[in-house]
This record gives C-alpha cells, structure tokens and sequence, in this order.
C-alpha cells in the first residue's frame, strides 16, 4: 500500500461515505433553494457520516442530472463553498468528485477546500457514456495537480466506470495495472453496472491480482450484508446507498455498517 495513501487514511479497511448533494444552481433539477440550505444539509450528513464511525467522505454532485462532462464555473464556486463549510465541521478527510468527469474541477475545489482527494470516473483509456464518449486524461489531470500545488491530493480512478462501457477489449486486471503504472491513480475503485450494484467479485479479485500492493476500492453496492466477502479482498469502499434512509443519511446504518467492517480487522 503506497505511503501517500497511508498519510490520509490510517486504517487497514478504509469506508468512505458519500455525500450526495441535491441539484446545484445551473443545473435542469436546481429548485432554486439558497446555497446555505444547501450547504446545510451536505454538513449534516457529513457529521451523521462521521458519527457513525465513518473513515472518509465524499462529496458529489449526484443531482445535477443530466449530467456534463465537464461543469461550469457556478458548480465550482458552489461546491467549493459546501467541501469549504464541510471540512471545518468533520476530522475524517473528506474528499470530491465532480460529475461526470471533471477531475480538473474537483482538484481546483479540492485546493480551495483543503480536501484530501479526489474520484477521477475515467482516468485512462476511452468509455462510452450517457454523456457520448468520455476519454482519460491524466497527463491533464497530473499537471493540472502539479501546477495548483495539490500534490498531495490523492487521485482514486475508477476502472471500467460504472454507467459506461469500455472501448478497450483489454481484461479488466490489464486496464487496472495502466491506471495505476501509467496514469498514475493511487487507488482503483472497482463498481458495478451502476449505482448501487456491486460489482463482480470475481473482477475485483482480478484487480487485487493485478495490483498486489495497490489500493483497491469498492466503488458501489457494498452493503453490511457484503461487506464481509469483497473485503476480504478489497482496501475498502465509497458507499451512499446502502447507508440512507428516506433519501438521507442514517447514522445506524453507518454504525452497523462499521462494527462489521470493524469485526472483519
């Protein structure tokens, strides 16, 4: 396991839990709600995220659907504001992914927030999306990094994104290896078709193989019941689903997520 992934996270099984924010102004969904109610509610589910035991979070902007590539300068402002308000109110790191692909974004707001990391959905390679074709761009994204002074921002890259499909017809182990030796991801999540599905045991235990000391993540669909049986192979996980109810977080439900997680250490 590399030494800057141990500088953020300490644990052996590393839960990051996601905090997904409603629409954001400039987007079709947005309501027109004040950015401090806004800001609110991401800070409340932080703090339900942490007290629960939670490792790391997340913030995304899971309701500006449709989606972009690449976001606006409003979502920029906007979730700096938010990662902003976040990271003075948790002591776990929090981390940000700017949907659909907008690592450039998520480091500018990582930066100006003092987040700790990033998701990079495609890092490498060309997928197919709901947004058309979405092509990796690391050496963008690495010098983009090196330019803004946020070094020690971690990048986790997604291998065969969820929600995509890849044009590549390489093994999933092959396409895992080039993330982290050529694009240099210092972690790889590995999903399922979507949100909320698991991905194939079996294609993680292919990354894990390919990786050996690599940090391999579960990237959706680990729940309390599977937390047990993916890692016993994966580093960890990014959850969201599985720990709401009624649309928010539930703090039992990250407690029982834990203590298993915890039980498995």
């Amino acid at each position: 396991m590399n030494s800057k992934w141990r500088e953020v996270f300490k644990e052996d099984k590393v839960i990051i839990g996601m905090v997904h924010l409603p629409p954001l102004p400039g987007t079709p969904l947005y309501n027109g709600s004040e950015i401090n109610q806004i800001m609110n509610f991401a800070v409340k589910e932080a703090v339900k995220l942490e007290k629960g035991g939670i490792n790391g979070v997340m913030v995304e902007n899971f309701g500006d659907k449709p989606f972009r590539k690449y976001v606006g300068p409003e979502t920029v402002a906007t979730m700096s504001v938010i990662c902003k308000e976040i990271t003075g109110e948790v002591n776990v790191p929090v981390g940000v992914n700017v949907l659909r692909n907008d690592s450039k974004a998520a480091l500018a707001i990582a930066k100006a927030a003092d987040c700790k990391f990033i998701r990079a959905n495609v890092q490498t390679g060309v997928y197919v999306t709901d947004q058309g074709l979405i092509e990796g761009k690391a050496f963008e994204t690495h010098m983009f990094r090196k330019i803004i002074g946020a070094e020690n921002v971690l990048i986790l890259a997604d291998v065969f994104t969820k929600h995509g499909s890849p044009l590549s017809k390489r093994g999933i182990g092959d396409e895992a290896y080039d993330l982290v030796d050529r694009g240099l991801a210092d972690a790889v999540i590995v999903t399922g078709a979507r949100t909320g599905l698991p991905p194939n045991l079996e294609l993680v235990k292919n990354v894990k193989e390919a990786l050996r000391e690599g940090v391999v993540l579960i990237g959706s669909g680990l729940n309390s019941k599977n937390c047990k049986k993916f890692l016993e192979i994966a580093d960890g996980a990014i959850v969201g689903t599985s720990l709401k109810k009624r649309g928010e977080i539930d703090a039992e439900k990250v407690k029982d997520l834990m203590r298993k997680v915890k039980g498995l250490v």
